[in-house]
């Protein structure tokens, strides 16, 4: 295992420890506001202190990206980090949230890990080796098309919705050409289950970088396709799309007639 991964493993384990701790006591917690259903909790901050004390003993010269502390400048490497992606769900005791790490080399992530602490799932990726669920190889689906897909999707909820119609249209022109649409609420996850075959594609707008650093590596080097909805290079601008490449390729072309300017970024 490469060094940056063995060492985000151990943290990532850490940090989930710190959540599924925290499961029988969720009603007594300090929760606060961030902005309109976006909250963050005591678990929140804990989880990331946690992730990047354990990163920082092993590299003190790396850089840090993190949800709740926001950048923190260091040398070539960043660790972007969600400590606690699917926040909401932790906090109404809905199992599908999970903790999110990539480290990024001048830019380009290298390995990724994204932990589901309550059902012990680990899945992990290094550039160029592959993406694996438990020290098994994983390859995305073979769906060849839209027929038969499932996909997974996020709703925009934060209080800059000038999006929505769009994204309403999008929502329909899917659920009636795929076999449905899943909204788990935990975007680091849909992209893990993306890069495991379990949905065939995913799309979300708003999106921030510790959202998607680490699944969209997985994804990557699970052999799919991952990019903005014009199907053009993904630059953490936000509306993020992934997939099987053909079904990621007609998605594309279903979503090009409904992009107004926001959306193409």
């Amino acid at each position: 295992m490469h060094p940056l991964l063995n060492i985000a493993v151990g943290a990532a384990r850490r940090a989930g420890d710190v959540i599924v701790r925290s499961l029988d006591r969720v009603g007594a917690l300090a929760v606060s506001e961030k902005g309109r259903n976006d909250f963050v909790s005591e678990v929140d901050r804990a989880a990331e202190q946690v992730l990047i004390a354990a990163i920082r003993k092993a590299y003190p010269a790396h850089g840090f990206l993190a949800e709740e502390s926001g950048a923190q400048a260091g040398d070539d490497y960043t660790w972007v980090i969600d400590p606690l992606d699917g926040t909401t769900n932790f906090l109404h005791g809905f199992p599908q949230f999970a903790v999110s790490i990539a480290c990024r080399h001048r830019g380009r992530a290298e390995v990724a890990v994204v932990f589901d602490p309550t059902r012990g799932e680990l899945f992990t990726a290094e550039r160029g080796a592959g993406t694996q669920l438990d020290g098994r190889r994983l390859r995305v689906s073979q769906r060849a098309g839209l027929e038969g897909a499932l996909v997974g999707t996020g709703f925009p909820y934060r209080e800059n919705r000038q999006w929505l119609k769009s994204y309403l249209e999008m929502l329909e022109r899917v659920m009636n050409a795929t076999a449905g649409v899943r909204r788990p609420g935990a975007a680091s996850l849909d992209l893990a289950y993306v890069a495991a075959g379990r949905l065939d594609a995913f799309w979300e707008v708003g999106l921030s970088p510790w959202d998607t650093a680490a699944g969209n590596l997985l994804v990557t080097e699970a052999g799919g396709r991952v990019g903005d909805f014009t199907g053009g290079e993904y630059r953490d601008g936000g509306n993020l799309l992934v997939g099987t490449p053909k079904v990621f390729a007609a998605l594309t072309e279903m979503f090009a007639p409904l992009l107004d300017d926001e959306l193409r970024k």
